[in-house]
């Protein structure tokens, strides 16, 4: 009998020998000081080397050891050119990483020969947004073997990605690239969600999906090669039937990223939903992936509207959409989804904006007998602009003469002024190296004309009318911003009128980028924050402050705001538990037992001779330092004598309330376990406590 051993099976018997494989020619790895004896033009590639990103440029990351080629030196605005010696292509391949500005001819690495170019690559980004990593690329060459040639590195475009990198230049046998056929897949679409694997600090990947030939999703992803961390959901409930062809820019040799892509009709990965080690319990967190600025945030026909900025893709800032959530109550809340889609129904980036209902169809927008939710947003790639909904704020319809503002600036908040009849916006703007709000107004919100600017302001401003105590004949307005300061003052729909020097601050911690409900029943002004508090080792990052009601106060100081937790709260009120007015001592705290970890703490202490005093939850102590009327590096004087406290646990966080919302602090928080008791302490003198009620809180999540 005879038997037909195959090469591999002698291989493995050791019957036969196979020569070992071309070691790699290192052309170049830019680990140096300077470029060797690469010939430099232009002033783009600097001095040598550069070591990471440059100033004024985001993180670059995917080179290999510490040394780059990188023009961005002094910025976008140089240009050059680097070119090696001649070298004799001696390998099939010739590979490299590479990143930056994709256009060809100006930001790009050439291979010549016979001063001909015969290959070039380009890098990935010729659009706002992007990423500044470095991915692999690779050159058949083997037509060319034995010839020389020389490889020139060419930045010759000013402005946005007018720069490139390059990094480690090498010959091989074996090219680093994924073929071509494997960066696509096509796929029927026969279930509620299209699941994408993510892991965390992966390469990112430019993805699109495509139907009908159209891109309808693009974004960034850190595509994870083998086993994810977490699985990032498109909703396809709209396409379903439909052929969709993904399409991905790179993959790593070996990447089972694209491939193990699936479909469901429940989020993937997703048995814990709402009940993750650090889920909020009854703040509004998304899902998946991140969440920053709320944005949009309006009331039309009992439900309030939350759409905030947004990443489906990835644990950090990335792909700014607007997610959407919608509640009856301000407490429980149902994520929808998406509203607003970058770089397929903006040009760019869908930053910070506003939403209003033009009641009066001013726009023309109104299509049906729903009256239409107007979005105003920064499209990073255009400017202010506008998307308008029909659907109740389910889907958006860009509006086709965009921008409406175009200027330096962003984050645009709309208002309608009664009095003069017209619109007003309030936009962040850059003007003469100085930062402002600027006040744009229009009678349709498509046509608008400057005004006037308030000058010491950033980001995600705010305009509104408050009345003072109560009084609905003696209002004034607020300006605030994302930093949480405001001021107080007069306006006449075109400009704002401070009644007092500098600014004013309510809230603290790990608060930003707020913003108040436009159209609120009653004239209740309720504000939500960015709740900047990581989440990590979860398949979602930050959260949504609980809401607050924001009221005007005459106090010895002037006008003055308060934010104080909505009453709403009470709905989740579950178990109440009360301690007696008595006299804490010093060294001697008293426990009230409790159980569970999501509480409302009510607390009144009579601050008389007592020096500091205050709670302690968990392992977190919340104090009042009555010699400095501090209390957790808030100040706060007492009034009539007295310090009360309102704190809201979650798992992530506390919130913490000084006298009725003179001050409110947000902040992370970190137990566990189950908290089984709180405690009331006095350091150095007692104090009286008139008041201490824990009410135990029942999830929103909650079925």
């Amino acid at each position: 009998m005879r038997y037909a051993l195959s090469l591999a099976t002698l291989v493995l018997l050791g019957g036969i020998s196979l020569p070992a494989a071309e070691p790699e020619i290192l052309v170049a790895d830019f680990e140096g000081d300077d470029y060797g004896d690469w010939t430099v033009t232009g002033e783009a590639f600097g001095p040598g080397p550069a070591r990471g990103a440059l100033p004024g440029q985001m993180a670059v990351s995917g080179f290999e050891g510490q040394g780059l080629v990188n023009t961005f030196f002094q910025g976008d605005g140089t240009t050059g050119t680097l070119t090696s010696p001649p070298l004799t292509i001696q390998r099939r391949f010739i590979n490299f990483l590479i990143g930056g500005g994709g256009y060809a001819g100006q930001t790009c690495i050439d291979l010549l020969v016979d001063g001909t170019v015969v290959r070039t690559a380009t890098g990935p980004n010729t659009r706002p947004g992007g990423s500044e990593e470095l991915a692999w690329h690779s050159w058949d060459v083997g037509d060319l073997a034995g010839k020389q040639a020389v490889i020139r590195i060419v930045d010759q475009r000013t402005g946005g990605w007018g720069h490139i990198n390059v990094d480690h230049i090498v010959q091989s046998e074996r090219s680093t690239m994924v073929p071509p056929e494997d960066l696509v897949r096509s796929i029927l679409l026969e279930s509620n969600y299209l699941n994408l694997p993510v892991k965390n600090g992966a390469p990112k990947r430019r993805m699109e999906m495509l139907v009908d030939g159209t891109a309808v999703r693009a974004f960034d992803i850190e595509l994870a090669p083998q086993e994810p961390d977490w699985w990032a959901p498109i909703d396809i409930r709209l396409l379903r039937g439909k052929e969709a062809v993904l399409k991905v820019n790179a993959l790593a040799s070996g990447s089972l990223g694209l491939r193990i892509v699936d479909q469901s009709d429940q989020l993937k990965g997703a048995q814990a939903l709402y009940d993750e080690p650090l889920r909020p319990q009854f703040h509004f967190s998304q899902k998946r992936g991140w969440n920053n600025d709320p944005n949009g945030m309006v009331y039309y026909d009992g439900e309030y509207h939350l759409y905030f900025q947004h990443n489906p893709y990835g644990w950090g800032w990335a792909n700014m959409h607007w997610g959407h959530a919608v509640s009856k109550d301000l407490v429980h809340w149902e994520e929808l989804p998406i509203a607003l889609y970058p770089w397929t129904q903006a040009v760019a980036h869908c930053f910070s904006g506003s939403a209003v209902v033009d009641a009066q169809n001013t726009a023309g927008f109104q299509a049906g007998d729903e009256q239409v939710i107007v979005a105003a947003l920064t499209d990073t790639g255009c400017g202010e602009s506008l998307a308008y909904s029909n659907d109740r704020g389910r889907t958006f319809t860009y509006y086709e003469g965009n921008p409406v503002v175009k200027h330096k600036g962003r984050d645009p908040k709309i208002i309608w002024y009664e009095p003069g009849g017209h619109w007003v916006m309030a936009v962040y703007t850059e003007q003469h190296n100085s930062r402002a709000i600027a006040f744009h107004t229009s009678p349709n919100l498509k046509d608008w004309e400057y005004q006037s600017r308030l000058d010491g302001y950033y980001e995600c401003p705010e305009i509104f009318e408050l009345p003072v105590d109560g009084d609905s004949a003696n209002t004034r307005w607020v300006v605030f911003a994302a930093d949480a300061k405001y001021a107080v003052g007069r306006f006449d729909g075109k400009t704002f009128t401070p009644e007092h020097e500098g600014k004013h601050q309510v809230h603290w911690g790990a608060y930003y980028a707020s913003q108040t409900f436009s159209g609120a029943p009653d004239g209740r002004r309720i504000q939500i924050g960015w709740g900047r508090i990581n989440m990590d080792g979860m398949p979602f990052n930050q959260m949504m402050t609980f809401p607050c009601q924001l009221t005007l106060h005459r106090t010895a100081e002037g006008i003055r705001m308060r934010a104080a937790p909505v009453p709403e709260i009470e709905l989740l009120h579950h178990r109440k538990h009360r301690l007696n007015p008595m006299q804490v001592e010093p060294g001697a705290s008293v426990s009230m037992a409790t159980s569970g970890r999501l509480f409302d703490i009510r607390a009144e202490f009579e601050v008389g001779q007592a020096r500091a005093f205050g709670l302690q939850i968990g392992d977190t102590r919340i104090m009042y330092d009555a010699a400095k009327a501090d209390l957790m590096g808030m100040p706060l004087k007492p009034e009539a004598g007295k310090i009360r406290l309102q704190i809201l646990v979650d798992r992530p966080s506390l919130e913490i309330c000084g006298n009725d919302g003179c001050v409110y602090q947000t902040r992370a928080f970190r137990s566990a376990n189950e908290i089984d008791s709180i405690q009331v302490f006095a350091d150095e003198a007692p104090v009286q406590v008139n008041l201490l009620e824990v009410y135990e809180l029942n999830s929103i999540w909650s079925k």
